[in-house]
């Protein structure tokens, strides 16, 4: 389903974090005439541009939704993997242990044996939600946030695991920390992640 959002924003409705990768991968490889943004999330893609285009939009997208629908299951296994070195000494890490009944090294051989997905950004420039982390290390968010996280922190929560962009206030679990800079302004583009981009994270 395609619905309008807004003035200028026209969401697709994908049903699958799958095919809202592949339709914002389509997108960005040759992107319609007229569109500002392209904004990737679990089940949904926002394409923004002016109202002026919808209509030519919205059969465009359809061609493009039913073209990568036709791909079925095929995935980027092939594609290159995303090495982020960490050093695992986040404030939290004894306390994923804990949570999770395992010793710290253990927590520390399981994030890093996991290859993860950038699911979808969000919450702040560059902040990406890294699909894949091993059941054993889902815990919760902080009971009270930082006001405070510097900026390449590597933490988890829930079923998620992040890099911080940026220093900001957040309730994720530090694990550990990188010297990547994952978010750049005078890049092109500005965040080191896309949605679909596969990240494996390496003891330095």
């Amino acid at each position: 389903m395609i619905r309008a959002v807004g003035e200028h924003g026209l969401l697709v409705e994908t049903g699958s974090l799958e095919l809202s990768h592949r339709l914002d991968a389509a997108l960005r490889a040759d992107r319609p005439a007229g569109v500002v943004e392209i904004v990737a999330g679990p089940r949904t893609v926002l394409i923004v541009a002016p109202r002026a285009n919808h209509g030519r939009l919205r059969a465009h997208l359809a061609g493009v939704i039913a073209q990568e629908r036709d791909k079925g299951d095929a995935t980027s296994a092939d594609a290159a993997v995303m090495t982020i070195p960490v050093v695992y000494d986040g404030a939290d890490l004894e306390s994923v242990a804990a949570l999770a009944g395992i010793s710290v090294d253990e927590v520390v051989s399981r994030h890093a044996a996991q290859e993860l997905v950038v699911g979808w950004l969000g919450f702040a420039p560059g902040f990406a939600y890294l699909t894949g982390l091993d059941p054993v290390l889902e815990t919760p968010r902080l009971d009270t946030p930082r006001t405070s996280v510097p900026a390449g922190s590597v933490a988890v929560a829930g079923p998620y695991s992040a890099v911080y962009p940026s220093a900001s206030p957040g309730g994720w679990r530090l694990i550990g920390r990188t010297s990547v800079r994952v978010w750049d302004v005078t890049a092109d583009p500005p965040s080191l992640f896309r949605p679909g981009v596969r990240v494996r994270f390496q003891p330095a």
